[in-house]
């Protein structure tokens, strides 16, 4: 899949246009960084897990983003009733099966997510992306303990299976959609120390597919704006605090010069 900046600057300027609603059932931890970082690229977020209206939130989110990091059985409910809801109001479904293989509770509850209804895009690191194909497969907490390509034959299977895009992230992300794979190179080793980095590269999937419906293509753009943004806030970054930050700031001042000088894709 060719992926060029012109493409992704066509996909930001979307976002920023149309501010699509991304409903999110997401994590405690990452709750406030990932509503920031979608406002920063231009979407609206909102964060809801209720059971009572998650079927009314649904019906005007423009993407439906499920994160498990802080699972629970009071969410499950939630979130089986939301992507039921989003797939037949036709509406992008990201999962984030966070810590999936640290506990058998998270790959059960992740599975089922994907057996309630066909989830247009996963996203995880390799061992999560690994135990949700085999049973065998462990997560160092909700960090991989695996290299991004060491997931990329679970990857297939995954998308053999259920039909979704596939995305691994690491050193290198990995974009699988059937034969068709992206590997995106963009990033800042700074990023593995801001906690929630993965949540909302999960969380900018669910932007881009709401303004993209070339899914694998959403994805491949959503991990580059991550990169890029990684680096670009990392140049003028000291520690993970003013990561943080300056991530943010990047997103929001993100221009097409950016993407066409920094882009590290290959098809």
């Amino acid at each position: 899949m060719q992926v060029t900046a012109s493409q992704i600057w066509s996909a930001v300027e979307a976002i920023r246009e149309q501010a699509p609603v991304i409903h999110n059932i997401t994590n405690f931890v990452v709750m406030n960084n990932t509503a920031n970082a979608l406002l920063a690229l231009g979407a609206s977020p909102v964060m809801a897990h209720a059971e009572e209206e998650v079927e009314e939130m649904v019906g005007i989110a423009g993407a439906l983003v499920i994160n498990i990091g802080t699972l629970s059985r009071h969410w499950t409910p939630s979130m089986l009733k939301a992507v039921q809801y989003a797939h037949r109001k036709k509406i992008p479904i990201v999962l984030d099966p966070v810590g999936a293989g640290a506990t058998s509770y998270r790959t059960r509850t992740s599975l089922e997510l994907l057996e309630a209804a066909p989830i247009t895009i996963i996203r995880g690191n390799a061992s999560e992306i690994m135990a949700l194909v085999n049973s065998e497969a462990r997560t160092k907490g909700v960090d991989s303990s695996a290299l991004s390509e060491d997931a990329l034959d679970a990857a297939r299977r995954l998308h053999e299976t259920y039909g979704s895009v596939v995305c691994v992230s690491g050193e290198t992300d990995y974009i699988v959609a059937g034969a068709d794979v992206t590997r995106i190179l963009n990033g800042h080793i700074l990023m593995t120390k801001v906690t929630g980095l993965g949540c909302t590269a999960s969380a900018l999937c669910g932007a881009f597919a709401a303004v993209n419906g070339d899914f694998a293509l959403a994805a491949a753009e959503a991990m580059a704006v991550m990169g890029i943004a990684g680096e670009m806030g990392a140049m003028k970054s000291f520690g993970p605090g003013s990561m943080q930050v300056n991530f943010l700031d990047a997103l929001y001042r993100l221009s097409e010069e950016n993407i066409d000088k920094l882009i590290k894709i290959d098809g």
